[in-house]
């Protein structure tokens, strides 16, 4: 369902915006509002973005459904053409971390200090077998879920990306089948 370029860019941008109506997801986006509100349309019939019913007309103000969305290669294995989407949406994910980032990069200057300094990047490098990965991932997405509405309400408060990516440093050496 993602795997069309404009579908992940009106998720991700529905993402930063909170809300926002085809039209001005067309003039962000560089596209047209037709062709924006039928594959708005599209991402609603999956549940992944919805109409709040605030807009006024036939103005309708989208937000995101859910706050994240994942798959797992297992979700479409053996399935020649999901799995070529999912892997087409996971490259589009990472050069879309990669845009978004070099923008945060290219702005970080005016931002305030301590904002800086709690924005950033880190890496780590962890020994583990797939379940315990399996594990890490899940208790960072416990952790992200807790801190996903703390700033409701209060002004100074802005929406961060978090992204998390995990793959294996020793490519060359994939592991016995257990």
């Amino acid at each position: 369902m993602l795997a069309h370029p404009l579908r992940s860019r009106l998720l991700a941008s529905l993402r930063g915006l909170g809300r926002a109506t085809a039209t001005d997801l067309a003039a962000r986006l560089g596209t047209n509002s037709g062709a924006t509100s039928y594959h708005l349309r599209k991402l609603e019939s999956v549940g992944l973005v919805r109409d709040t019913g605030d807009g006024q007309g036939k103005r309708r103000l989208w937000e995101p459904a859910p706050d994240s969305t994942s798959w797992q290669p297992s979700d479409v294995a053996g399935d020649v053409d999901s799995e070529t989407a999912l892997g087409w949406l996971t490259r589009d994910y990472a050069h879309h971390f990669g845009e978004q980032y070099d923008h945060w990069l290219d702005e970080a200057a005016s931002w305030p200090v301590p904002w800086q300094d709690a924005c950033g990047s880190s890496d780590a490098a962890v020994l583990v077998t797939a379940q315990a990965l399996e594990q890490l991932r899940s208790e960072m997405a416990q952790l992200v879920s807790r801190y996903r509405r703390v700033g409701q309400g209060n002004p100074s408060a802005r929406r961060i990306a978090v992204y998390t990516f995990a793959y294996p440093i020793d490519l060359g050496r994939p592991p016995q089948s257990q």
